[in-house]
Parts: structure tokens; sequence; C-alpha cells
């Protein structure tokens, strides 16, 4: 705002003072450089150097405000922090969330450490506080509206000792409701299939009773059947029944129980092989019943064992343990059972009262915790990183203070100095925490992008390739645009954008409700890239506006075709049909009336026997314009770090001969394609690149485009000849060089590749050739030559091939709009042609599940990957190292996803 507009007065219509003459100096160098460079006489030798240095000052912070280009500069800082403010200092800086801890006790382990203790008792508290959770889970009970979501703010209404308390006694207290309502329950459980089996053996013993008496009665008989009854006479015993029958005492004894089901086939057959055949057993099935060891619902069968003999009981009784079968006592009088069903059904109801009651205490326990459960856990878990962040400064007793060190973005400094500053006086310290920068020579700073809900995803899929080094240039503002445009050059259609489009609107619409839900790992991919599929989805209706398809069908956006049918070849009128496809019944020659179509492709091509050579070539050759371009963009930023961090080596000995090299070859032949395109020319491409090789100096008429053309061929191979030794040669020889001149000077620190230029930024940053291996404390001369010739075959092979890489986006354009084209033609058109409703039907059903499947979902995917490998290997390998750190600081913001340690 200081600086005004153009419209400066001159300095020579009146006299102007030292100050006011930088500043409108200042104007003139930086908003219109070409009337300052007419002033420029004006000014004395200093204040042209003090506005040149100025301008470029200038330009370097209005730059500096694109947050993306080159990641935020960074400072190591020393904080001295007092131990009785030490607790409160540490939060205040999580909640800003700028300060990333560097760990000064690394050869202490975790129990070495000063706040052990204060750890593993956070420790502890998060595990009472997941098993809260765990019982707040298996009661199906969820926090109440409005309740959670504090967590983010610190909560000093409760200390961590009244909340180590409160923890401990919630705990103490759900443990005795869960132990009594285990009991009630397996009690519960136990007197219910005491029921059961009181009800089915009565039935036995029942039916016996009855067999008995009509035996008695019935006259005497030989025949001897399954159904005599094995009683006569009873007497209950403890659960076992001892029969007197015959002339003889014979002791008969049995026992009850319940057992699964799916056992009790194996339980009879071990039963008998056990006792030889001496046992009588008697089953019923009881259905799903409650297991008391389990407590889960399994399908049971009440039975009886009848058998003679105490070895004969012993051998039974380990069998029904091995089996898991449950025994309970059965009284053999009809009144007895009868007075035992009555008070065992007394004692369920009893037992129900009992768990309702248990069961209404443990829930209004329950909704105590979970009206407090997150901001318990959240509390927790920042006391834990508190002291966590404590454990990695060094404590000095002298002088009773903690030390610490940190990477602060240079942007936040002013905010730290103020968190600092509230949390003295809020810890009413007697000194405040002092912060003082540190020197960064031997440390590289981490890598810090401030993105947002829109350049975050475009960030993550650079980040993916590596993350970016301390201060080089980032490619995601390049790949902000050029990686949907990419991608929709090969999935371009306007039909398919347009429901591309519409799954984006979906996304953003509920951009707020899936922020806040819970996603699995596809739909939160999916959401986490909403505005890159939006940009897709708006790059795809524009290139298939380009190339004129809508699912496969021409439209005339831009007006109807230029193309005529003309009654002879000498006629300047058209006279033949509207409808081209008649023109050769007519007669007729098919040519172009006017000025060519004025935005993409004719539609006229459509359907014709030469719309898949012309879209061939037109795509293809679009296909190398675009990646010639693409890897031109990659070089340049090279540039750009290589004159940031004063590499001017890299630059005059790769910079130059890879663009040089580059431009020769492929821009050339890109540069061949535009002129063909412009004049009309009817050239062979491939003849002129060969001829250009085999036969050069020499252009014949198949191969000829312009007036001096052999010349200038001539001149571009051997400028591509000449780039190769200049980049393999010269590098590592000055490198050479320069480290037997810091040898001989006596100086064996690193020697910077700028030319001694001492404002130059921190030497941590990349350098396309890779200086590290050169100029560092350790010089070997034959490993900075392999390195600078495989870097130089590198480029040299990788200009080849990742230009016929780029072909893929023709590939992948022509196959996705002949997909759309057999889907359309063969399968739609198909079921309309055939007049019959039911095949329309079922044909346009088929054709949407398969353009949503194969098109939008299958082709999606593919022309995805494909651009995603076109900057990641064709344009990032030109400039961008990759092999930075992430800056992560220490923030509260970020602990409710992550796990705690």
């Amino acid at each position: 705002q200081a600086l005004g507009t153009c419209d400066a007065p001159d300095l020579q219509a009146r006299p102007v003072a030292g100050a006011e003459r930088l500043v409108v100096s200042l104007r003139a160098a930086v908003i219109c450089p070409c009337r300052y460079a007419r002033r420029e006489s004006q000014f004395s030798h200093i204040e042209q150097r003090t506005v040149r240095h100025l301008a470029c000052s200038t330009m370097a912070s209005i730059l500096g405000e694109i947050d993306l280009w080159r990641s935020q500069e960074m400072q190591l800082v020393q904080l001295m922090v007092p131990s009785e403010a030490a607790h409160d200092t540490v939060a205040a800086l999580g909640s800003i969330g700028m300060l990333q801890f560097r760990d000064l006790n690394p050869e202490k382990s975790a129990f070495q450490r000063t706040y052990a203790t204060q750890v593993k008792r956070c420790d502890e508290m998060g595990r009472k506080l997941r098993y809260l959770s765990e019982q707040v889970a298996k009661a199906n009970m969820s926090s109440p509206a409005g309740v959670s979501g504090r967590a983010g703010v610190w909560d000093r209404n409760m200390t961590m000792d009244e909340l180590e308390a409160k923890l401990d006694q919630l705990e103490r207290e759900m443990i005795e409701l869960n132990n009594n309502d285990e009991r009630l329950q397996r009690t519960h459980a136990e007197l219910g299939e005491l029921q059961l089996l009181l009800e089915k053996a009565g039935q036995f013993f029942d039916s016996a009773q009855m067999l008995a008496s009509e035996a008695a009665n019935a006259p005497p008989s030989a025949e001897q059947t399954m159904n005599v009854p094995l009683l006569d006479s009873d007497r209950d015993d403890a659960g076992l029944g001892y029969v007197e029958s015959g002339p003889k005492m014979a002791r008969l004894g049995f026992v009850a129980g319940l057992i699964q089901q799916e056992k009790m086939v194996a339980f009879e057959r071990l039963l008998f092989r056990a006792t030889r055949g001496n046992v009588f057993v008697r089953s019923s099935d009881v259905g799903k019943v409650q297991d008391p060891s389990s407590g889960e619902p399994q399908d049971k069968a009440a039975f009886v064992v009848f058998f003679s003999g105490d070895r004969s009981k012993t051998k039974i009784m380990k069998i029904c343990e091995a089996f898991g079968a449950n025994r309970y006592p059965f009284p053999e009088e009809v009144a007895r059972q009868r007075q035992m069903h009555a008070e065992v059904t007394a004692r369920l109801r009893e037992l129900y009262t009992t768990i309702e009651a248990g069961s209404m205490q443990r829930v209004s326990v329950l909704s105590g915790v979970t009206s407090n459960l997150d901001d318990w856990s959240m509390l927790v878990r920042k006391e834990k990183a508190i002291y966590h962040t404590l454990n990695k400064m060094n404590l000095d007793f002298t002088r009773k203070v903690l030390v610490a060190e940190a990477w602060v973005p240079m942007s936040s400094r002013q905010k730290v100095s103020e968190a600092l500053r509230q949390a003295a006086e809020s810890s009413q310290a007697q000194v405040t925490t002092v912060m003082q920068p540190l020197s960064m020579q031997h440390a590289t700073p981490p890598t810090y992008f401030q993105t947002n809900k829109f350049t975050e995803c475009f960030q993550t899929i650079v980040d993916a390739y590596g993350v970016a080094n301390y201060r080089e240039v980032n490619p995601t503002v390049f790949t902000l645009m050029t990686f949907p445009f990419l991608f929709a050059v090969m999935f371009g259609d306007f039909g398919h954008g347009i429901l591309m489009l519409l799954f984006a609107a979906v996304l953003l619409w509920n951009e707020k409700a899936m922020s806040r839900s819970k996603l699995d790992d596809i739909t939160s991919m999916l959401f986490g890239g909403r505005y890159c599929i939006l940009l897709m989805a708006l790059y795809s209706i524009y290139t298939g506006a380009l190339y004129n398809e809508f699912f496969s069908i021409p439209m005339t956006l831009a007006g109807y075709s230029h193309f005529k049918c003309f009654a002879n070849a000498t006629e300047t009128v058209p006279t033949g049909p509207d409808d081209l496809r008649a023109c050769n019944e007519f007669g007729g020659t098919i040519k172009l009336y006017g000025a060519p179509y004025s935005f993409g492709v004719d539609p006229a091509w459509r359907g014709t026997k030469t719309e898949l050579p012309y879209l061939n070539s037109l795509k293809m050759k679009m296909s190398i314009i675009i990646g010639v371009i693409h890897m031109n963009l990659g070089i340049l930023q090279s540039l750009n770090n290589n004159n940031y961090f004063r590499d001017r080596l890299s630059t005059v000995c790769e910079f130059i001969p890879q663009m040089l090299f580059l431009n020769s070859l492929f821009g050339y032949l890109s540069f061949m394609i535009v002129y063909k395109w412009i004049s009309g020319s009817t050239a062979d491409l491939y003849h002129v690149l060969i001829a250009m090789f085999l036969t050069p100096g020499e252009v014949d008429a198949q191969a000829y485009l312009f007036d001096g053309q052999a010349a200038f061929q001539v001149f571009l191979i051997t400028v591509a000849f000449v780039s190769v030794p200049w980049m393999l040669f010269p590098k590592p020889f000055i490198l050479k060089k320069r480290h037997e001149q810091a040898r001989h000077g006596g100086s064996y620190a690193r020697t910077p590749s700028h030319d001694g230029d001492e404002s130059a930024p921190l030497a941590t940053g990349p350098s396309s050739s890779g200086d590290d291996h050169g100029h560092g404390e350790h010089f070997d001369f034959g490993e900075v030559m392999v390195h600078q010739m495989i870097h130089t075959i590198e480029f040299v092979l990788g200009a080849v091939s990742n230009t016929a890489s780029y072909l893929r986006l023709w590939a992948l354009s022509l196959a996705h709009s002949q997909l759309s084209a057999v889907f359309y033609d063969r399968v739609l058109m198909a079921g309309v042609q055939s007049d019959n409703v039911a095949a329309m039907i079922v044909a346009f059903f088929v054709w949407a599940c398969a353009t949503l499947g194969v098109l939008m979902v299958m082709e999606s995917l593919s022309a995805f990957l494909h651009a995603l490998r076109l900057h990641w290997v064709e344009f990032q390998n030109k400039f961008y190292r990759g092999t930075g750190w992430q800056f992560v600081p220490f923030s509260f913001a970020t602990l409710a996803s992550e796990e705690t340690a």
C-alpha cells in the first residue's frame, strides 16, 4: 500500500528527501519497471543498488505469500522452561500446535526418563477409561447430544488427582456390579435349567409309573419288552434313586442333567461303551437355553441315566464332566418334584427382580460416565502427551529449568512467544520461558506446508512420492491444475464428466456430515479427494466438449458441421443434401465450407471411415506436445531450485544442456507438428525424424517443411550431441578443483556451490546434481563421476522414454472413446432398434451398468493411476528430490485421531 501506483512525480520536478526518494524509486522498480528504467539515471549509484536490493526482497516476499510454493521457513529454537511452569507451558504450546520438539535424551529408555512415573500413571488412567468405554459399548449407550465435543478445550475444573480417584471409584463399582450380575445371571441360568429338568425328567418317571401299574395289573407273560419298568419301588437319597426289584434286593441309581444337543449322540455312545451296556438313558430336547458357564444360548437336551453300582456312577460322573453336562439333584416322588418346581419358580422371580434392579443401577452409573467419557479421555491423552514432551527435555538441576529444542515456523514465532507469555502468567512463575534461536548449520529442518481442505488432497498425492526437501519447489502448485487436466485428457467425455460432477457434488453437499462421521477406508479416500474429483469432472467436461463426445454421441455446441456436400469439385456453393451420409449416393463430394469448426472436433467425423485415423493422429500429436511442455515445466523448476539455493554450477552444467537436449529433439518435433497444422504441409514427420539422423544435411521432398530446414536440423543434432558431454564432464572436474582449493586453503568445511555468496539461503535444500557427493568433508572424485554419469544417462534415455510415455494420453483417450461407442452402438442402440419395449429396458439397464461399472469406475481409476505416473516419473524426476522429513508439531488437535502410545 505504501508503494502506491505508477503515477509518481518525476524526481527532477522537485527536490525529494532521501527516504522519500527510496520509496518512490522502490515503487517504480517493483510496480512499473519500465518507467524505473527511464528514471534510473536520476539516482546515484548507491541508491540504485539499494533500490534493486529492496525490489528483489519485495518480490521475494510477494512470492513467499504462496504457501505451497516452498515449505515454510523453519527456525531451530531453544527453550529454557522454569520447572514450576513446565506443565502449563507445554500445555499452552500444545494448544497452538506450532512446535516440533527434538528428543534430547535418545540414549535413555522410557523407564529412565524424568517423568516416567507420570506417564505410567496416565497409562493406568487410560486403561480404566478403556474399560469404562467397553462397558458403555456393551450396554449400547451413546453420549447425549451436546455433551461430547468439548474435549478440545483444556479442562481445568477437575484436577488429575480428582479424576484418578473418580476413575478408581468407578472401576471398583463397575467390577462389583459386573461380578454380582455375573453371579446372578449364572444362578438364574442354573435355576432355569433345573426348572426344565424337573418338567422333562418328571415326564420320564410319570411314564415309568404308568407302565409299572399297567404291568402289575396285566397277566404274566414270558415276553419281555423295552417298556417293562425298571422301578417297582423307589427311595430318594441325595439326588440318586435306589430301587428294590425282584426277589433279591438290587440298588439302581440315576443321574439327571442337561447337555448340548449336538453332543447327545456321542454322550450316549460313550456311556454305553464305558459301562458295557449296563446303563439306561432317557433324553428329550428342551430347545435353546442360556448356558450358565458361557451365558450364550445353546440347544440342549435333558437326560436321565440309570445305572447300578458305584463304579458305574464314578464313570458316569467323569463322562458328564468331560462333555460339559450340567447335573442337578432330582427327587423321584411326585410331591417332592412339585414342591421343588414351585420353589425354583419363586427363586426365578426373585432373581429376575434382583437382576433388573442391578441393571438399573448399572445404567445409572454408566449414564454419568457416558456424559463425561470423551472429556476425560481427551484430558488423559493431553496429560500423557505433555509428559511425553517433557521427557524429551533435559533437566538442568543448577538453574531449575528444563532445556528443550524445537522446530518452529518463522511465521509462527510471534504466536509462540505470546503463548509462552500467557503460560507464565497463568502459572504465576517468577521467570518467563526464554526462547532463543540456535544455529542450523548441521541440522536439516523439517518440511511444512500449510494446506487447506482444497489443497490437502493434491499435497497428499505429491507426498506419497516423497516429502519435499526443505525449501525446494513444491510440485503441488502445478499438480493442482495439471493432474486433473491430464486425467481429463484420457477420460474426456461430456456425459461422463457430468456424472462425475454429480458424484463430487454429493460429496461436497454432505461435507460437514461426513467429516464428523467415521468412514470406511474407501469412502474416506473418496471423501478426502472430493475437490480433486470436482476438478477432474470439470476438466473432463471441457475435454469432452473438445472431443465433441456425449456418451460417444457427437454434439453441436459450436453449431452444425462446417463440412457440406458439393455436387462437383468445382462447385463453390453446396447444392447437395444436408445429410452428409447421403452425399455418396448423391454422387457429390464432401468439402469444408467456410472456416474450420470453431471449437473442438467437427461432428461430421462421427461414424465415417476416416474417423479413427483422424482422431488417432490428432490425439497422438497432442499427447507429444503436452508431454514436451510438461517436461520443460519440470526442468524449469530445477532452475528455480538452483537460483534459490545459489547453485549456479548446476544451472550451467545441467539445466542449460538439459533444456537444449530435450528441445533440440522433441521440442523440434512439437514445433513441426504445430507448423504442419498451420501450414497444411503433407510432410511425413516419421520420415523427417528418421532422415534427420540417418542423412543429416539432406531433406527430400517427402520431408520438406520450410526453407533452411537441412541446416537447421544439422544445428539441432549438433546441439543435442554437445549437450551430453556438457552434462557429464564439467561439473565433476569443477567440484574437484573447488575441493582442492579449499584443502590447500586449510579449510575442510563444506565448500558452497554458490561462489561464496554469504546471503544464500540455508544450504540444506536439494541440488539437482547431487552435490552432496562432491564437496563435503569427504570427497571421492570417482563417486562423483559415477553419480554424474548415472544422472546423465538417466536424463538422455529418459528424454526418449518419457516422451513416449506421454503417448498413454492418446491410448487411454482412444480406449475410453471406443468403449463408450461400443456400449452405445452394440448395446443401447441394438435394444432400441429391436422395437421391443422389454429389450429396450434390458438394453438400457445393461448399458447403464456397463457405463457406471466399466467407464466410470474402472476407466476413471485407470486414468487416475496413469496421471499419477506421469507426474511422479515424467514430471517430478526433473527437479524433485522428495527426501525430506515431515514437520509433525506437538498439537492437541491431532490427539483425537491418534492412538495412545
